[in-house]
């Protein structure tokens, strides 16, 4: 395996580092220190990414955790592959690719998660309410929304899990981009990240 682009024990790799496909969702860097920080992971974290897409949450917490089990799902073959593609570039070992439709797949994942991110797909209260009941007691549940109705729909499901402790954070991230002779700050598109845990 060839030495990883990310030679480095802290979380924020540049979004640039990641191989990408056309239309294919990828959480940026600041986005993904936020969802992290949520997470609360231990070193021999077991987390389950739902909608992995590109990557970016599992092999940042693949390179924070090297004692933990990382489960990316998703349910694209395509993309699939680009995760696959990116772990080899990070050189991460322990993130297992799992093809597959949640919430139908989650009942046969190996590993029962301490953390589940919950990055999109539908039908988020499906998601939510499967993996909430795999996962294990004081369990940390993250998952974000880009609307109003996807918010919402969390936020209830959240609510009729009985999840504690639960917290709610958009985030408002500006970056200085070089436009031309000028340099002018550029807004990331604001996510809400939404988090708890499961207390038994």
């Amino acid at each position: 395996m060839s030495p990883s682009l990310w030679p480095y024990c802290t979380p924020g790799i540049p979004d640039d580092l990641f191989e990408r496909l056309p239309g294919i969702p990828m959480s940026k860097r600041e986005i993904r220190l936020l969802m992290i920080s949520h997470l609360r992971l231990r070193s021999n974290a077991v987390l389950w990414d739902i909608g992995a897409g590109t990557g970016t949450i599992p092999i940042e917490v693949g390179l924070l955790c090297p004692k933990g089990r990382i489960l990316a799902i998703e349910r694209d073959e395509e993309v699939a592959s680009l995760i696959r593609r990116n772990c080899d570039r990070f050189a991460v070992q322990n993130v297992d690719v799992i093809e597959g439709s949640a919430p139908e797949c989650l009942k046969d994942l190996a590993y029962a998660p301490h953390c589940v991110c919950v990055e999109g797909g539908r039908p988020i209260k499906e998601i939510l309410k499967a993996a909430w009941s795999y996962l294990r007691p004081q369990g940390r549940i993250v998952a974000t929304a880009t609307n109003f109705e996807s918010l919402y729909a969390i936020s209830e499901s959240l609510a009729e899990l009985h999840v504690r402790n639960i917290e709610v954070v958009q985030s408002a991230v500006n970056r200085l981009e070089t436009k031309g002779n000028r340099q002018v700050f550029a807004a990331v598109d604001p996510m809400f990240v939404l988090s708890g845990e499961k207390l038994e």
